[in-house]
């Protein structure tokens, strides 16, 4: 079912929360709300849950106001990042719950609950306690609790942030096949770019309370609305380098490139993503300056620069040796250059 945020505000005595929230998630979409801590994203979930009450603005599940309604009336189930099983309640139990309090017959909770138990490869522990669990079995079992209901909208507040790497991953591919086949309208919150960019069909990047993009995990890393989000986006992140811009002419310090463009600023800022450089000898390179540190990542050399008084991240080669202090070159295609306003942030079409 779709839900809608019309132009939400959320304040805390004087401190805004969320600024003039706008959002529309379509029935069936994933969509994840991505931010650091802070940003606002978790309190706009729970205002969409109903445990936060809205300061300003509306809050609609398919055509229904629920601004003002309880969160037991507005048919979501959420997943916390805490799990929050029932210790003293079996697998079973736990996952029943909804449909006991429903008054749901028996023989109706078994069948639901055998069903969904296999969805998400539980049906052989629905005896066991909670703390007869490892840490992603008991977020399976959250998971299957809050699948039992079919519900209009699933809301899920950071639900793997608990457990380690190699199971993080595991469940994500978990949650997204399940959010396929469910075709559940799904609103995810993460501070976890890998999770936003894998799981989500859109990510809505929030940054102090305001939306600073809205866009598939694709078009947030290839266009960036602006500097905050190209900075945010990206493991490593993305290098930035200050000069100016004439007839799409960029020079600063050590650099002097073509961008492709006819764009003119007296201030603006470079950016290019560590993949889409290479280091190349000083006098072939768009960029010259010297190797400051280099870091074996397995598959890929990370080397860190020096250049003019920026700092320049490349992805080489795993192969890749030069000494520290070593002058050097960084050459890209001018396409793979993003071009940003300095004083407004805002990307240079």
């Amino acid at each position: 079912m779709r839900v809608r945020l019309d132009n939400i505000h959320k304040s805390f005595g004087h401190v805004q929360v969320v600024k003039g929230l706008d959002l529309e998630v379509e029935d069936g979409e994933f969509l994840v709300l991505l931010g650091a801590s802070g940003s606002g994203k978790t309190t706009a979930l729970r205002m969409i849950a109903g445990l936060e009450s809205v300061t300003s603005g509306r809050v609609l599940i398919g055509e229904r106001d629920v601004t003002n309604v309880l969160p037991k009336y507005r048919d979501i189930a959420m997943v916390f990042q805490s799990y929050a099983l029932y210790p003293h309640m079996t697998v079973f139990a736990n996952i029943a719950y909804p449909l006991m309090v429903r008054k749901t017959p028996k023989a109706e909770i078994a069948a639901a609950v055998q069903e969904v138990a296999r969805q998400v490869q539980l049906d052989t522990l629905l005896d066991r306690f909670p703390k007869q669990l490892s840490g992603g079995q008991r977020q399976r079992v959250a998971l299957a609790r809050a699948m039992i209901r079919r519900p209009a909208a699933f809301l899920m507040d950071e639900p793997l942030s608990n457990l380690d790497a190699k199971l993080r991953g595991y469940m994500r591919a978990e949650l997204k096949h399940m959010q396929h086949e469910l075709g559940i309208t799904t609103i995810y919150v993460t501070h976890d770019q890998i999770e936003a960019m894998t799981l989500a069909h859109r990510v809505a990047l929030l940054e102090k309370g305001v939306l600073q993009q809205l866009d598939t995990p694709a078009n947030i890393y290839n266009r960036p609305a602006n500097l905050f989000v190209a900075g945010f986006i990206g493991s490593p992140p993305m290098n930035f380098i200050e000069g100016t811009l004439k007839d799409g002419l960029f020079t600063a310090p050590d650099s002097h490139f073509g961008t492709g463009t006819r764009a003119t600023r007296t201030a603006a800022v470079a950016g290019m993503r560590p993949e889409d450089c290479r280091v190349t000898e000083p006098q072939d390179g768009k960029l010259t300056g010297t190797v400051y540190a280099t870091e074996l990542m397995g598959d890929h050399t990370l080397v860190t620069c020096r250049v003019g008084t920026a700092t320049v991240t490349v992805k080489a080669d795993k192969a890749f040796k030069r000494q520290d202090n070593e002058a050097i070159g960084v050459d890209f295609a001018e396409a793979s250059v993003h071009l940003f306003d300095k004083a407004s942030g805002e990307r240079i079409a």
